[in-house]
């Protein structure tokens, strides 16, 4: 990856430093997409350490404050605090600036933020999907986004330029830009990202009810499967929690078709039914191979 020719932007405010907006702090400035970074926190801790690492020009606990002249603004809060953040905001952004964020569940950030913005503002919601179980603004860097989608979800009537100057964002940090509506996004992420998550949690909570003894041994003789399950499973819980809430409708309808799934498979093991469990393992089997040859493995 390259520094762009010129910055996308010259001011870029920064909403949230922990994982994704400390990377993206970053990528910014390492690539020359944008001339200056800010950040607000509402973590007057955070501020501090994304100063001291040197990865913005400027930090305060004020969203307010950090938006002023900014040309974009990018959220990287939990989905469940856009509607507030985005009325704190609101009176402070000016004509023209491009306004974004990188939330998992696209529908509620159409709903939360969008309404509240004034006049003469561009919301293009985008989510780059990517990150590590790690938080806070220590825990990123800039080639997170390499070679990474980024799935930008513009609503209907969005300026076509602001929605290419965002594109232009991503592409100019090393993620892959595909454009998409927000529903098609949620349904698609709801089965890709949202239910493993929802898995992970579970197996590993089931695991922390066992009695001390078992949990002790499935802790010391972890397979490579149940690590990964538990690397999943130490996501930031409250950014998971907001997407499950937000998403809730793709969520419960992939679910509900994952627990029926699920039922057949448990009764193919109770009535000895191999051919069934070996034709539903080979069929998965493409599924892997599939995303090794997009090269998202």
């Amino acid at each position: 990856m390259t520094e762009t020719s010129a910055p996308v932007f010259d001011r870029v405010a920064i909403v949230g430093i922990g994982l994704i907006g400390s990377s993206l702090a970053r990528a910014l400035r390492q690539y020359g997409v944008a001339r200056v970074v800010v950040c607000a926190d509402r973590s007057e801790a955070a501020c501090a350490k994304a100063l001291d690492l040197g990865i913005v020009d400027e930090a305060m606990v004020d969203p307010g404050a950090a938006v002023r002249g900014a040309d974009a603004v990018i959220l990287c809060t939990p989905v469940g605090a856009y509607a507030a953040v985005a009325e704190t905001i609101a009176p402070h952004l000016k004509p023209g600036a491009v306004i974004s964020d990188v939330g998992s569940v696209k529908q509620a950030a159409v709903r939360d933020i969008g309404p509240v913005l004034p006049g003469g503002v561009h919301f293009v919601p985008a989510h780059p999907v990517a990150g590590t179980e790690h938080s806070g603004p220590e825990a990123g860097f800039a080639e997170l986004f390499q070679g990474r989608w980024c799935i930008v979800t513009p609503p209907p009537g969005t300026d076509a330029a602001a929605v290419q100057r965002v594109t232009a964002l991503w592409s100019g940090v090393g993620s892959r830009v595909e454009v998409m509506e927000p529903s098609r996004h949620d349904r698609i992420l709801a089965i890709t990202s949202h239910l493993p998550h929802l898995i992970a949690y579970t197996i590993v909570g089931t695991a922390a009810d066992l009695e001390e003894e078992t949990k002790s041994a499935v802790i010391q003789f972890s397979a490579g499967g149940f690590r990964d399950f538990t690397r999943i499973a130490a996501s930031d819980p409250i950014m998971w929690r907001d997407i499950f809430l937000n998403n809730r409708e793709a969520v419960l309808e992939i679910l509900q078709r994952f627990t029926e799934d699920l039922t057949a498979l448990q009764r193919a093991i109770r009535w000895g039914e191999g051919e069934v469990l070996e034709e539903h393992f080979t069929k998965t089997r493409a599924i892997r191979r599939g995303i090794i040859d997009a090269r998202q493995a």
